[in-house]
């Protein structure tokens, strides 16, 4: 096992360090992942990097994946667009800030307004 010793300034690595391009330009045939946790074991500090190779889908999509990304589409869109618009944040805001202490509340402005579209699509 090889021991790395980090630069000043430099304590860990954590996520991809290079990515496969999606349209194969200046692509890379390999991803590069690093990983950083400190554990409660012989070593406290832990670093590893993982090299993975490309992988095409073998499976074409179900109707349920399609279902599932075409629902995510459209909330994201209609998320998009209440941002937008500014008499509908000002409201939204309202409504945030008066659910979020409770105990069942969103805690996020972004994940209050995301379930409030699925809500509305639904």
């Amino acid at each position: 096992m090889a021991k790395v010793v980090w630069s000043a300034g430099i304590d860990s690595v954590s996520g991809a360090l290079s990515k496969p391009s999606k349209n194969g330009q200046h692509s890379c045939a390999k991803m590069l992942l690093g990983t950083h946790r400190t554990a409660a074991t012989t070593n406290p500090n832990c670093n590893r990097v993982f090299i993975r190779t490309k992988v095409t889908r073998s499976t074409p999509y179900s109707q349920e994946e399609k279902a599932a990304q075409n629902l995510f589409s459209r909330i994201s869109k209609g998320v998009a667009a209440r941002k937008q618009n500014i008499e509908q944040m000002l409201q939204d805001r309202e409504a945030f800030l008066a659910q979020k202490d409770s105990p069942s509340g969103y805690k996020t402005f972004y994940q209050y307004l995301w379930h409030t579209v699925a809500d509305s699509l639904n």
